[in-house]
């Protein structure tokens, strides 16, 4: 007689709550929005240095909008909610999906599996000092979420974090302005190339991080 083989019992995943959905549409616009700044950011840095950090504030573009005369009170203004609002739509995804979330980031955002787990394991033994430090990382954010932190420890982590970075980052460009001047001088010459080669480059990294991985 042969022996039975006992069932393995497969819990399934918790309830994808209401706002989900709306979480990942929000997250894919942010998406859409930092690959239109990543290809056109040559045509905006010193012409519309606003419209370029509302698309997207990562620090090169920070950078390199500090010389073209906006006030640093905007400039303030505009990189907290731009990157206030990819941590929240991070963090809501994060907390809807779970350890999908942190799937979906590796399999189509370009983060090695090996990547994600050391994440997981630095957030779980050190979140207040990861927080600050990659202030401006989704996938912090999504694993945030997926820990369900509260926001009343993390809004403080957050507004440290950016606020030091920020300080940093204005502190540096204005230490190096002209070299900066000089860079966005070379860009402004060649703008049509590096137009160019900015939305090959976009649409490169895209297809390797969207191509199926095992």
């Amino acid at each position: 007689m042969t022996p039975s083989v006992p069932e393995v019992e497969v819990t399934p995943p918790p309830p994808v709550p209401r706002y989900g959905p709306f979480a990942i549409a929000a997250f894919v616009g942010l998406v859409v929005c930092s690959n239109i700044a990543s290809a056109s950011w040559a045509a905006l840095d010193s012409e519309h240095p606003a419209k370029l950090l509302m698309l997207s504030a990562r620090n090169r573009f920070l950078v390199v909008t500090v010389p073209s005369g906006i006030s640093p009170v905007t400039w303030t203004l505009l990189a907290f909610a731009r990157l206030g609002a990819s941590a929240l739509v991070c963090h809501l995804v994060g907390r809807a999906y779970g350890d999908r979330a942190l799937r979906w980031f590796w399999k189509f955002m370009g983060m090695p599996q090996e990547q994600v787990s050391k994440f997981e394991r630095s957030f779980a033994n050190a979140e207040w000092v990861v927080v600050p430090f990659l202030v401006g990382s989704n996938i912090v954010w999504v694993l945030s979420g997926a820990a369900r932190t509260t926001w009343k420890r993390l809004v403080p982590l957050f507004a440290i974090g950016l606020a030091a970075r920020l300080a940093l980052l204005w502190w540096l460009a204005k230490q190096f302005e002209e070299e900066v001047r000089s860079a966005m001088r070379w860009v402004d010459r060649y703008q049509f190339w590096v137009i160019g080669a900015s939305i090959a480059i976009v649409v490169i990294v895209n297809l390797r991080n969207l191509r199926p991985r095992r």
